[in-house]
């Protein structure tokens, strides 16, 4: 007789061996194998080419539950668990605190620089040298792509922030500019060429070309580069942020689809064109083109065109 009582969870298994068939009764029950009384109903048999052959037959009865939880809670009541560390707060460079009271402009945008670099996870060396009325800074590290940004964008967003932080209270007006592995000269050269190639176009085509949106500071070094060229000229249309240089033409001429200059309309002299190789002068105001000699209808009464133009040579 089971020493379990009669309403404890249990249930019979099949399988071909008892392995198998207990398996999945504690699968069903959901309990461990020690958690459990196994009886073995039926052995598994081969039988003889398959015939005669039986599957194991198990039942899996589950064991009486004992009251651990009970004790478990007992004691955690008397141990309070530990409260949650809260969160880390992010720490302030320790350098400047968030604090950009330097009387030295130069030092404050050195500062706000770090601060907010350090905030993006990159580190990087940092100089600024007031010179008259313009800070220069300089940032070196690795990674510096990210800090430049698609044409610059990052770099020029960082600048003006910076620009704002230096004159909050500076009574004169300072200007900043931030570099990287000398990225504003690259961005200068490249362009002054395509300015100058541009130039070249619009001069050769006499149409104007509107270039893409460009900030103050870009849209300067293009009207520069072109002031002194004596074909084209160069102007800003639109609102910021899409403001954009047109460079166009200072004495446009007429230009067609195929590459070349309109002509102007031609008006001979004379209304006869002189004659030719291919032409011969019937009289002092008419001309007979070989054009309009048309051999396919023609064909049976003249054989050339100088038989052509004989017979008409009287009308």
């Amino acid at each position: 007789m089971s020493k379990f009582p009669k309403n404890a969870p249990s249930t019979e298994k099949k399988a071909k061996s008892i392995e198998e068939a207990v398996e999945l009764a504690l699968t069903e029950l959901g309990i461990e194998k020690e958690n459990a009384e196994i009886e073995v109903i039926q052995e598994p048999a081969k039988g003889f080419l398959g015939i005669g052959a039986k599957d194991a037959v198990v039942k899996v009865t589950a064991k009486k539950a004992e009251k651990p939880a009970k004790a478990e809670k007992t004691a955690k009541a008397k141990k309070p668990e530990k409260a949650e560390k809260a969160p880390a707060k992010p720490k302030k460079n320790k350098t400047t605190g968030g604090v950009y009271n330097s009387e030295s402009p130069a030092e404050n945008a050195k500062n706000f620089i770090t601060d907010v670099l350090n905030a993006m996870g990159i580190e990087v060396t940092v100089t600024a040298e007031l010179k008259e009325d313009i800070i220069e800074v300089n940032l070196e590290g690795d990674n510096m792509g990210v800090v430049i940004g698609k044409r610059g964008d990052t770099l020029d967003s960082l600048q003006y922030l910076t620009s704002l932080v230096v004159n909050q209270k500076s009574e004169d007006y300072i200007k900043v500019s931030i570099d990287t592995e000398n990225y504003r000269q690259k961005r200068e050269e490249v362009l002054c060429a395509l300015a100058n190639r541009l130039a070249a176009k619009v001069a050769r085509t006499g149409k104007k070309f509107a270039l893409e949106p460009m900030n103050p500071y870009e849209r300067r070094i293009i009207h520069s580069n072109l002031q002194d060229n004596e074909d084209v000229t160069t102007f800003s249309i639109g609102q910021e942020p899409y403001r954009k240089v047109v460079i166009a033409p200072k004495n446009p001429k007429p230009y067609n689809k195929r590459g070349g200059y309109k002509k102007s309309e031609i008006k001979p002299a004379d209304k006869s064109y002189p004659a030719d190789a291919d032409t011969e002068e019937t009289s002092s105001s008419s001309v007979t083109y070989k054009a309009d000699f048309k051999p396919q209808q023609h064909k049976a009464e003249y054989k050339n065109f100088e038989e052509y133009l004989a017979a008409h040579s009287k009308d």
